[in-house]
């Protein structure tokens, strides 16, 4: 049984290595799709696609996550082959359909788990947490041109097809009005939209650049075509609103001169 546990142990693990890896790559400006795919191809090493290869690889911070992540995944994977040989070569015949139906039971229950929106999110903060506390990854090359520092980032998202920005222009979307401003657009057939305007259609498979706070852009990411969505829009302009009214009252502090005039 103990080499059962090891097995669960080890795969529970892999699934927590990957996900830090995605973070740890978001936090680079990758998008979360992107992040989640190149994290679970470098820990599986199964490869990459070409374009997001060249993403990753000609970024130095992003290939020295992908490195850890390939090293990581071998020795996880060879971990887990010999448990599982372990397992059933020394368990009595009674015993190999019990342990069979408990590693059965476990792998449901942790695919449950990661599947969880609310744990998700959960993890996802603690994950931020310590990346931000432990690591440098913020620390871009672009970052001191954009003067980034706080909440904004500049990151690259993968437009969806059932992703709320599909096939609207960027006036339709308002998203300055959410705190977000888009730079760039890469077409699917490699066409280029440098500083797009309101009159701009977003396709699905277009690749943005965009610039905002790390909760707004994290959150447009997860955002669907559905009345969900739409609410989650104008959420999203109400707490840019409270935010930036937050800011101005900070900017513009009451003063009182010598004669006790403000």
């Amino acid at each position: 049984m103990a080499a059962l546990a090891s097995v669960l142990i080890t795969i529970a693990l892999s699934l927590f290595m990957t996900r830090i890896g995605a973070r740890a790559l978001m936090m680079t400006g990758l998008s979360a799709q992107a992040a989640r795919f190149q994290a679970r191809s470098a820990f599986t090493g199964v490869g990459f696609t070409t374009n997001e290869a060249e993403r990753v690889v000609n970024h130095p911070v992003r290939r020295r996550i992908i490195t850890l992540l390939m090293f990581l995944g071998n020795a996880g994977a060879i971990s887990v082959i010999s448990s599982l040989i372990l397992t059933f070569v020394s368990a009595q015949d009674g015993d190999q359909l019990t342990r069979f139906l408990l590693l059965i039971i476990g792998l449901m229950l942790m695919w449950l788990v990661s599947v969880n929106r609310a744990f998700d999110r959960l993890l996802s903060r603690l994950i931020d947490r310590a990346l931000k506390r432990w690591t440098h990854l913020d620390t871009r090359d672009y970052a001191s041109l954009l003067h980034l520092s706080g909440e904004y980032r500049v990151t690259e998202m993968k437009v969806e097809p059932d992703n709320w920005m599909a096939n609207k222009t960027l006036k339709k979307l308002q998203l300055r009005s959410e705190g977000v401003a888009v730079l760039a657009i890469e077409r699917e057939d490699g066409t280029f939209v440098g500083a797009p305007d309101g009159s701009t259609f977003l396709r699905p498979g277009d690749v943005i650049v965009l610039y905002g706070r790390i909760p707004a852009l994290t959150e447009l990411d997860e955002r669907r075509a559905d009345p969900q969505g739409e609410k989650a829009h104008f959420e999203a302009i109400a707490e840019q609103e409270r935010l930036e009214e937050e800011e101005r009252a900070k900017d513009s502090p009451s003063r009182v001169d010598g004669n006790g005039v403000s």
